[in-house]
């Protein structure tokens, strides 16, 4: 796999040195139980105390208001599950988006059939909410509201502070997915103005099986499992010290690259040269997501007449994807791209190319070589 160019980080990042090395100890050495009382418990505690202090500087919050647990997935669950049936006596109405990532789509799906109502608002061509829309979806009975900050497979960045602001007003908790947004764009939660945010540590060049849920002080959340009382009964479970030593570690490391603006020197130019590059050398391709309003590592393009399942069997050397990694094995069209109007014939083109801190413009360069190589030899066999 080392021939094999990796532009797929908005699926995962590779674990970044530094992150590793923090977390080597705590595989090896370190390997006490957080919550034992014993010199290898308190060494493994002191690391998780430390760990959930970066965490919390990353977003601008009390270590006291993050709760770890194994990934985005879980976050989304227990964020919105868990406030759906904390709030219950209050109502029973959510309201998300059409174009939200599965974890948070089939986690409403199921609350829908155990007596609660979801709206599911659409999104502009570009893929972003509305906030006007948001408004005028409130009803007595909403209690909860959940948009993701950034769109993973077309990069599009919602109006999340405008979208908090309403919830404020209104006296609801808003929930947001902000798994590409955070470490990425603007982190501090009192910023934002959201009640309940979920992380991952892959996706920020951290380990996998290690997340987060930010969980402003004062919101209410049933636990979706018990146990031991481990962070605060909310998420009980033996911690998994190295992962969240990995997690802590990937929050600094992107805090630091937040005030240089690592990604806006790099990864922007970086993206923006691909693009050119095969716009300039093929015909008929479609750019998805917010032209200007969009991460700056995402390139999601339709190349009209290929499949993209085809295209990706075509790359040799090229590491990229469809969409989301969860869905990568369907052959239909992406969720988002239907809920963002686009017909079907070309959703099923549709190639997401997300690069990152250790892609290089000599990769950029082979790699439009060989996509531009392998969308004309496809177009010409399917003329044949």
């Amino acid at each position: 796999m080392n021939d094999i160019i990796y532009m797929d980080n908005h699926a995962t990042t590779p674990i970044a040195p530094e992150v590793f090395d923090a977390m080597l100890p705590y595989l090896t050495t370190h390997f006490g139980n957080a919550a034992s009382t014993h010199p290898f418990g308190v060494t493994a505690k002191d690391a998780v105390d430390k760990a959930r202090h970066q965490v919390a500087n990353l977003l601008g919050c009390s270590p006291e208001e993050i709760v770890f647990t194994s990934g985005a997935t879980e976050s989304d669950n227990l964020g919105i599950r868990g406030a759906a049936y904390a709030y219950r006596d209050k109502g029973n109405h959510i309201i998300t988006s059409t174009a939200e990532h599965h974890a948070v789509l089939d986690t409403c799906h199921a609350l829908d059939k155990e007596g609660f109502e979801t709206t599911y608002l659409p999104v502009d061509r570009y893929g972003m909410v509305n906030p006007d829309d948001v408004a005028a979806a409130i009803t007595p009975k909403t209690t909860l509201m959940s948009f993701m900050y950034a769109n993973n497979e077309v990069g599009t960045i919602n109006p999340i502070r405008v979208i908090a602001e309403i919830a404020t007003k209104h006296g609801m908790v808003f929930h947001s997915d902000a798994v590409q947004g955070i470490g990425k764009l603007e982190s501090d939660m009192d910023v934002l103005g959201i009640d309940m945010a979920s992380i991952t540590a892959h996706k920020i060049y951290g380990p996998k099986g290690i997340g987060a849920l930010y969980v402003r002080e004062g919101t209410r959340l049933d636990p979706l499992f018990y146990g031991g009382g481990q962070e605060l009964g909310i998420r009980p479970g033996t911690l998994n010290v190295a992962g969240i030593v990995g997690l802590g570690a990937a929050c600094d490391a992107c805090q630091a690259a937040m005030k240089l603006k690592t990604e806006e020197k790099s990864v922007g130019p970086l993206r923006d040269a691909l693009h050119q590059k095969l716009a300039s050398q093929l015909t008929d391709i479609h750019l998805n997501g917010h032209p200007e309003n969009r991460l700056l590592g995402n390139l999601n393009l339709n190349f009209a007449g290929v499949q993209s399942h085809a295209l990706l069997a075509g790359l040799k050397s090229v590491a990229v994807s469809t969409g989301s990694a969860c869905d990568s094995e369907s052959v239909t069209a992406s969720h988002v791209l239907v809920a963002m109007g686009i017909p079907n014939e070309l959703a099923v083109t549709a190639v997401r190319f997300g690069l990152g801190r250790f892609n290089t413009m000599d990769e950029v360069d082979i790699v439009a070589a060989e996509v531009v190589q392998t969308v004309n030899r496809l177009r010409a066999l399917s003329r044949e």
